[in-house]
């Protein structure tokens, strides 16, 4: 009995302290409460982190008209092997297989595995390209090592340098339209970088062409040095990426390079022959150097005065043509009247002269008659 009282006693002493914790609880409750942010999923902070990481080697490839970057399942297998730091991230899942990795990167729509567009081997080719250009959807979405391509399906996050650019492209633009109120000075360093640079690239890729023709014309090799420096879908880096790729293609026959070699040598020797003579390339040089000086010369300033100019030459002209239509006057009369009075004093000057004449030759007739009736 007495264990019984003791414990009723507590069971009314915890209900009492639960009565009076209540209405705290209930202040609290209507108190105002922030939602906790939600959490970003492990997975992502993965795909990202092993997306900026530079040892995980991507391509850039189109797919369904769109640019995408993607990585081998093989390369992605060494990669968590290599680095099993990166796998902190996942927590209790860090212990996960690449492919079980792969597997939920896949379920949750952070990549999606990709197949090569062009499946058959290119003429004058031993075998597929390692990385390929154009990608299209598998269908099955599972991961597999050896030949499967997978595509991050997420924006990668933009870095400062890309944000920095964002607003230097405009005002570059910008200065580009005003190149022409540009000071002297700035307008030949401008001039002359610009030409630099074109020229550097110019040279550039004829030296990698002659390069090219030498060593596949004596060796059968193709060498592209900077090999993609022609490609319309890459990054900064590969760009300039120097060392050419592996030659993957059979050799040519010694036939063909022959063939080749001969065009080359008749095309030089054609062009030679054509070339222009020294003052034709004087009347050129002469005229691209008027044209550049007529651009670096121009300012605000000339272009305003040649307008007032130009409108002073057409008052001119205009005033010109107004007294070219009037008549002019001499002494009140016109011009038009004074060559009619000249024009009747002439014509009576004229009928003058032949009365006399008349008269004269009257006179001499008589004079014969009166001779000749004289005995």
């Amino acid at each position: 009995m007495a264990g019984k009282g003791a414990k009723a006693t507590s069971a009314k002493a915890t209900e009492k302290e639960k009565g009076k914790k209540a209405p705290a609880s209930r202040s609290s409750r209507t108190g105002p409460q922030e939602d906790p942010a939600p959490k970003k999923d492990v997975y992502q902070l993965f795909a990202e982190k092993v997306r900026d990481n530079k040892q995980l080697e991507s391509r850039w490839a189109i797919m369904q008209e769109t640019r995408v970057e993607y990585f081998r399942g093989k390369d992605f297998t060494t990669f968590i092997k290599t680095h099993p730091e990166v796998r902190e991230i996942l927590g209790l899942d860090k212990y996960m297989e690449a492919e079980d990795i792969v597997n939920t990167l896949l379920s949750k729509n952070l990549v999606i595995r990709c197949d090569r567009l062009w499946k058959t081997v290119r003429p004058g080719k031993k075998k597929l390209s390692s990385w390929p250009a154009h990608l299209e959807i598998h269908q099955e979405q599972v991961f597999t090592e050896n030949d499967g391509f997978y595509a991050w399906m997420f924006l990668k996050r933009r870095t400062l340098w890309q944000t920095i650019l964002s607003f230097v492209w405009p005002l570059f633009a910008l200065a580009v339209c005003l190149f022409p109120v540009y000071p002297y000075q700035c307008k030949i360093v401008v001039l002359y970088s610009c030409a630099g640079a074109l020229l550097f690239i110019v040279s550039l890729l004829l030296l990698r062409a002659a390069i090219f023709g030498v060593l596949w014309v004596l060796l059968g090799k193709r060498v592209w040095f900077f090999p993609n420096i022609n490609a319309e879908e890459t990054t900064f880096r590969e760009l300039l990426r120097f060392w050419p790729e592996k030659d993957e293609g059979e050799r040519p026959k010694w036939t063909s390079r022959l063939f080749y070699a001969t065009v080359a040598v008749l095309v030089i020797l054609l062009l030679r022959h054509h070339a222009p003579d020294e003052a034709a390339r004087a009347r050129y040089q002469k005229k691209v150097s008027n044209i550049i000086d007529d651009v670096l010369e121009w300012s605000p300033k000339l272009a305003l005065s040649g307008m007032m100019d130009k409108h002073a030459e057409d008052n001119a002209t205009e005033t010109g043509n107004y007294t070219s239509h009037a008549q002019p006057t001499i002494e009140g009369k016109t011009i038009d009247a004074v060559e009619d009075v000249d024009a009747d004093e002439t014509q009576d000057s004229d009928v003058d002269v032949d009365a006399g004449e008349t008269q004269d030759s009257d006179e001499h007739a008589d004079d014969m008659r009166t001779r000749s009736s004289e005995p």
